[in-house]
């Protein structure tokens, strides 16, 4: 099984035990950045919470498409670093922000904008659609990366927008160093194997 259907099948299985002890989950295992110097883990353990059922539907929907095609054509194990290292440093950008709010972050998103991002690097004419309109991948990232810049300067309710932009930053990055490596390999594959 891919780990693409791991993480999503983990993130449903979370939400319904969170909606049992809602509490504790959002005290302790959301990413509060005034705690997470104290409970670092909330780096980790927030990115597998949601606030609610269509927050965690569209959060596994884009995930099952963009994480099932990462994972297919560069593997499990750059799939999950791209993962974990884009939620990560998501909420950390979160937490240099305002390190003393109280307001909790929750969602896979900025791990989720990674592989978006990644993907507008290596795929960037692959079609995807925004309103039932069909666009380049790299489009949609760049009017991803407007949409979170805006919300950043002027942010309309409780949507991390910090954590996306970081996220989709990260992606960026980490799409353009694979496609280097990419590069480098065909060009002394084919001066090793000219035939």
């Amino acid at each position: 099984m891919k780990w693409t259907i791991r993480i999503i099948i983990t993130n449903v299985f979370v939400f319904f035990v969170e909606l049992l002890f809602l509490d504790f989950f959002f005290k302790y295992l959301a990413f509060v950045p005034k705690y997470a110097i104290y409970m670092p883990w909330m780096f980790i353990t927030s990115i597998f919470l949601h606030g609610s059922f269509s927050h965690l539907f569209f959060n596994m929907l884009a995930l099952f498409f963009f994480g099932s095609y990462f994972e297919n054509l560069y593997g499990s194990k750059r799939f999950l670093i791209l993962y974990f290292l884009a939620g990560i440093l998501g909420n950390l950008v979160y937490f240099l922000y305002d390190p003393s709010s109280t307001i909790p972050g929750v969602g896979a998103s900025g791990a989720i904008y990674g592989v978006m991002g990644a993907l507008a690097i290596l795929r960037p004419f692959t079609i995807v659609y925004i309103n039932f309109l069909p666009v380049p991948l790299i489009v949609a990232a760049f009017f991803w990366l407007l949409i979170n810049l805006i919300g950043v300067i002027n942010p309309i309710g409780n949507i991390g927008y910090h954590a996306h932009l970081a996220g989709l930053l990260v992606g960026f990055y980490y799409g353009y160093k694979l496609k280097r490596e990419e590069s480098t390999y065909c060009k002394y594959s084919y001066y090793e194997y000219p035939f």
